[in-house]
């Protein structure tokens, strides 16, 4: 356990991405199974005990000090785990600390009833640090700037092979991936990926850019498309097994059941999510009522329903297309959607256009006269295969709105009136990138509305669980390249300012929505609102 808890501690404390790699990996190098597996599956959000909830944990604490104490404690912290470890009042003459495979072997096989007494145990043989990764481990919220695919890419450095392999196998893997480590030490062969219903790894577009880009490309090379203003899906039927996945691999069926069974075909196709009438597109803020939803409940669906655009193909039956051109691809995903005539499935066409000039015109003409429902159009070589990742030049992503960015929530404060108890005034940033080519955020504007009082609730825990600093009323909250809340903002004007220490200002600047589903890493950098002043 103390090993592990090292392990939280050092990378809560970096925001480098090459340091977390690295001290996962050597993590990694140096444990022994299976805690190295448990810890991986802890960082991946693989791990979980249904009978460890934070009611135990309050419950014991407040059977050692005073209720009211912890609570003011708790409320200037803003952390259960933390606050807990920081105040616990140990009892001398406790057992020794626990291994990690221990503690994980005795939470899932424990009752309701035994998890207080295992709680108080383990709290009173561990030191603070070890009572904070333990309690983190038992919430699942370890919240130390550590992202699935940063976990993946460490063990991929730690076995020397591309980070695609491992994604490519994860879904057919169980913790504590004893035959992940085998192959990755060179003691036996790669496992099999062939579990039905896994995730694929996704293919991504660059942003273009309209001055130097389209000078150097033949439109007759590409396919365009409408960007619709969903969230992208793989929506995954394989022998039996449904499921549906973000672009980062989460499963989201629970939330979309609705969705899930109307996969009545064999395949894995790629898509876009969308609520969808008499098959118009709605406006994103009806999808966000279904989102960040364990279950949902029938009313919801019928005053929301979700359904798939479908805009590729990646497994037709048992045959798998990725490395088919695009142009095939499509050919055989019309004929797939055809053939699945489902009400929650349909196509993306494609936009006919033979010049630059015709594509920027059908940018500026919105589908169906309305803006809110497509973001921009996407470029894709009719040659392309499906790559993993994002590769230079296949895809392109072209925004159709200028007055709008992705940026990172940094700062927050408490707001005024009725709102004096929620952090409701936001500091957002983008990134920059310095000479050494290291990515960091700097701050670019600040919004206290946009928002409805249901998202602030949501935002605001948020930042409470989140807090990594305080400055006066101000919380400084955890954002780096794997992770962070994204804002999409949206102003109506940009100057340049020597006030700012990112060198521009907006002007109006509101969150127009908040992007739960979007990797920090994927938000704007301050060169896009620099080409915007030009």
């Amino acid at each position: 356990m103390r090993a592990f808890a090292h392990l939280l501690d050092r990378l809560s404390l970096t925001s480098s991405r090459n340091a977390k790699l690295t001290l996962i990996r050597d993590f990694l190098a140096t444990t022994p199974d299976p805690d190295r597996g448990w810890a991986l599956a802890a960082l991946t959000g693989e791990l979980s005990f249904s009978a460890a909830k934070p009611a135990f944990i309050r419950k014991a604490v407040e059977a050692r000090m005073d209720p009211q104490l912890f609570a003011w404690s708790y409320d200037y912290v803003g952390d259960l785990a933390e606050t807990v470890a920081l105040v616990w009042p140990a009892k001398p003459g406790a057992n020794r600390e626990p291994e990690l495979s221990e503690v994980v072997d005795a939470l899932r096989g424990a009752s309701r009833a035994e998890v207080q007494r295992l709680i108080e145990t383990w709290l009173d043989a561990l030191g603070a640090d070890g009572r904070w990764a333990l309690l983190k481990l038992m919430t699942g919220g370890l919240r130390v700037g550590v992202s699935s695919r940063l976990a993946k890419q460490a063990c991929a450095d730690f076995g020397q092979v591309a980070v695609g392999e491992i994604e490519e196998i994860w879904h057919a893997l169980e913790p504590p991936y004893g035959d992940l480590f085998a192959w990755l030490e060179g003691r036996s062969e790669r496992p099999s990926p062939d579990a039905p219903g896994r995730f694929r790894p996704v293919m991504l577009a660059q942003a273009i850019d309209e001055a130097v880009d389209f000078a150097k490309l033949d439109p007759a090379d590409y396919a365009a498309e409408w960007k619709w203003d969903g969230i992208r899906v793989q929506a995954v039927s394989e022998r039996g097994e449904r499921r549906l996945y973000t672009r980062t691999g989460d499963d989201i069926s629970a939330a979309f059941p609705d969705v899930v069974a109307a996969l009545g075909f064999d395949g894995a196709l790629d898509g876009e999510l969308l609520v969808m009438r008499d098959g118009q597109v709605a406006p994103f803020g009806d999808l966000q009522q279904r989102l960040n939803r364990k279950t949902i409940d029938a009313k919801l669906m019928v005053a929301y329903p979700a359904a798939i655009r479908a805009y590729d193909i990646l497994l037709d039956g048992e045959a798998d297309l990725r490395a088919l051109p695009f142009a095939e691809r499509r050919k055989r995903l019309e004929a797939f959607v055809a053939a699945a005539a489902s009400p929650r499935l349909d196509l993306s066409p494609v936009q006919p256009f033979e010049t630059w000039d015709e594509l920027a015109a059908l940018r500026a003409a919105p589908p169906d006269g309305d803006p809110r429902i497509a973001e921009g159009l996407m470029l894709k070589r009719w040659d392309s295969v499906y790559e993993p990742g994002r590769p230079k030049g296949p895809w392109f992503k072209w925004k159709r709105d200028p007055h709008l960015i992705d940026a990172v929530l940094m700062y927050a404060q408490r707001g005024h009136g009725k709102r004096s108890s929620f952090y409701s005034d936001y500091t957002f940033g983008v990134w920059r990138e310095d000479e050494a080519g290291d990515r960091s955020l700097t701050p670019v504007g600040k919004a206290y509305f946009g928002f409805t009082d249901e998202e602030l609730k949501l935002i605001d825990k948020f930042v409470r669980d989140h807090t990594v600093e305080r400055f006066g009323p101000v919380r400084s909250v955890q954002a780096d390249l794997e992770f962070g809340l994204v804002f999409e903002v949206a102003f109506e004007g940009l100057q340049r300012s020597t006030r700012h220490k990112s060198g521009v200002a907006m002007r109006f600047p509101r969150i127009h929505r908040i992007r739960w589903d979007k990797p920090s890493r994927e938000a704007d950098e301050l060169a896009t609102l620099e080409r915007m002043l030009d």
